[in-house]
């Protein structure tokens, strides 16, 4: 991993490292995941096109927890300039609860995930204004064991 070089990176890089322990499965803390945001700051879910504000913050850390209570990133790489750091890591975990798909949701499959993902934050003042979230999906889906009949997985 690179290391921040200056105070204000070093001070990025704490405010990362502890919204994603906040996320973590085992410890997760969904209001301190929020408290990390600057006002009017968001959580941008890629793959689903959906931004996240307010209240709404926490969506994805609840939904990952309850469908993978084992659910924890492991954290390859971190780039940082300045106000922006970039995060290379993997979601894993094992599918043990509902994971809802725009159209409804995938029941359990007790298959474990690994998805490589690329997150990419912009903080001001030691908070996240945004957080854009680029999780391999098809790989997700493949290693659920839903990606070659996925309407037949999904039910509403």
């Amino acid at each position: 991993m690179s290391q921040p070089k200056t105070a204000e990176e070093q001070r990025n890089a704490t405010v990362i490292r502890e919204l994603y322990a906040s996320a973590e499965a085992a410890a997760k803390d969904t209001a301190k995941f929020v408290s990390l945001f600057a006002v009017g700051g968001y959580f941008y879910d890629v793959a689903a096109d959906k931004k996240y504000y307010g209240g709404e913050l926490g969506y994805t850390v609840d939904v990952y927890a309850e469908a993978f209570p084992d659910m924890h990133r492991e954290l390859y790489s971190m780039y940082f300039n300045e106000e922006v750091v970039v995060v290379e890591l993997s979601l894993n975990g094992t599918h043990k609860g509902n994971l809802p798909m725009p159209s409804g949701f995938i029941p359990p499959t007790n298959h474990e995930i690994h998805a490589p993902c690329c997150d990419v934050f912009h903080l001001q003042d030691g908070k996240v204004v945004s957080f854009h979230c680029y999780v391999a999906v098809p790989i997700l889906l493949s290693q659920l064991g839903v990606f070659e009949n996925l309407s037949a997985a999904i039910r509403s």
